[in-house]
């Protein structure tokens, strides 16, 4: 047996032991690595770390720091509130406006972990806060930024592009960006209506019956008084104070929350305007903000996703050895030699889906997109339906809780069972992983075959 093919079964024995026994998967997977590292493929402790996302690991401590203290000092409440009054109050909204705004993000030029960081704690805050599933409310953050990630001036977009280019590829910039922006946008349809999205709008509907209802009842009984109506909202007020009061204060700004919104502000300006790195950005601001307003902030490190720090960094670190291996470039080099270009062009799709889940999209796509040169080359298909169907089916997966924007929104939620959110990312990353690739290989490489 090959050690390419062990270290693929090992793999699989990570992913059954974590799913059976509840031991945290990254544990395992710096186990595995450990064990296929040094046993199977002969590598030293160096070659082993060189897997570690040290960059990722930044970013999830980073920007879970920084909300942790926002959710801390009631900034995020603020936000949610804001949110609440910019759409005059139409919850079933809110997932839209998230979708829009981080793809319109990446679609100018940020990194998508980058605008997911940026987006994902706030959406989430909300989604806990009027009980929209997290699930849903992740999906709409990340597809929206895949849905931008696309455009002829983004970072994906500029990479892909300049692949094609490199490569003397056929290419269209407008049909890899609207290939993503659709695909995405249907996934985020289909999402939002299996998961509760067309219960926010009957929920609204009801709510606005009863107070219609209300108000017709209150004309019909015109032997009310004005003062009987104060006296009325004065007894209200009074037995729901507790509850008014915290409402309240959430729709102020104190020094601590305008300084926190400063922080956000300049953590996008920083991202966007100046490419700096998000992790490192967010630390140093959440630094300044915990050495200002220490009360605030005493427990915020305690509430780091640790645990999930510990899984994405471990089963990316195994990855990691799979590729200083060769395992990855040895998949896809059986996949292209096969020599039926339909058979070959919907397994390479499902390659970098399946391995973007765990991985880098741009390093998949900057491998796949050669590998896929010597039978685009025989124009049997067309090279820039096959270029999007691989760029799509590369980067849809990222909603997968091993990806870094997956982790991103494992990570920003609070408030939930994070072992069973875990699951459920998981599941639905699976299930993108198995369908979207065969859909966009039918929609965009089939049409262009021969």
């Amino acid at each position: 047996m090959s050690a390419e093919l062990i270290s693929i079964l090992v793999l699989v024995v990570v992913f059954v032991i974590a799913t059976t026994r509840s031991i945290n998967m990254g544990a395992l997977a710096f186990a595995a690595a450990f064990g296929v590292g040094e046993l199977v493929a002969d590598l030293d402790a160096d070659k082993i770390f060189a897997g570690f996302p040290g960059d990722l690991f930044v970013v999830l401590v980073g920007v879970t720091y920084l909300f942790a203290i926002a959710r801390a000092n009631g900034t995020t409440d603020w936000l949610v509130h804001a949110s609440i009054r910019l759409v005059r109050g139409r919850v079933v909204l809110i997932p839209w406006v998230m979708f829009v705004l981080t793809g319109a993000l990446t679609a100018i030029g940020a990194v998508s972990p980058a605008a997911v960081a940026i987006v994902a704690p706030i959406a989430l805050s909300f989604a806990a806060r009027y009980s929209i599933s997290p699930l849903l409310m992740g999906a709409m953050v990340v597809h929206g930024a895949q849905g931008g990630g696309f455009s002829p001036i983004s970072i994906y977009g500029s990479i892909v592009n300049g692949i094609v280019e490199r490569e003397d590829l056929p290419g269209s910039e407008i049909a890899l960006f609207l290939a993503s922006l659709i695909v995405n946008l249907v996934i985020a349809a289909v999402v939002f209506v299996l998961f509760g999205g067309l219960k926010l709008s009957r929920a609204e509907e009801t709510d606005r019956q009863k107070a219609t209802e209300a108000d017709r009842d209150g004309d019909e009984d015109g032997k009310k008084t004005k003062e009987e109506d104060k006296d009325k909202d004065k007894d209200k007020e009074k037995e729901n104070g507790e509850r008014l009061v915290p409402d309240d204060d959430t729709s102020r700004l104190n020094p601590a929350r305008i300084a926190t919104l400063a922080a956000l502000v300049a953590l996008v300006v920083a991202v966007l305007a100046f490419d700096l790195d998000a992790g490192l950005t967010s630390i140093t601001l959440a630094v300044l903000l915990s050495t200002a307003w220490p009360e605030d902030s005493r427990n915020a490190v305690g509430q780091i996703a640790w645990p999930t720090v510990l899984l994405i960094c471990g089963v990316l670190t195994y990855v990691g050895v799979l590729d200083e291996m060769g395992t990855i470039d040895w998949a896809g080099e059986g996949v292209s030699d096969i020599g039926v270009p339909l058979l070959s062009a919907v397994l390479l799709c499902y390659i970098g889906a399946l391995v973007s889940a765990f991985a880098s999209s741009v390093g998949i796509m900057g491998a796949l997109i050669p590998l896929a040169v010597p039978f685009l080359a025989q124009g049997e298909i067309g090279a820039i339906g096959m270029v999007a169907a691989l760029a799509v089916s590369a980067t849809v997966v990222d909603v997968s809780p091993f990806s870094t924007n997956g982790a991103l929104v494992l990570a920003a939620a609070p408030g939930v069972d994070r072992e069973r959110f875990f699951r459920q990312l998981m599941m639905y990353g699976g299930i993108v992983v198995a369908v979207v690739p065969a859909v966009v290989w039918l929609a965009l490489v089939v049409p262009d075959w021969g």
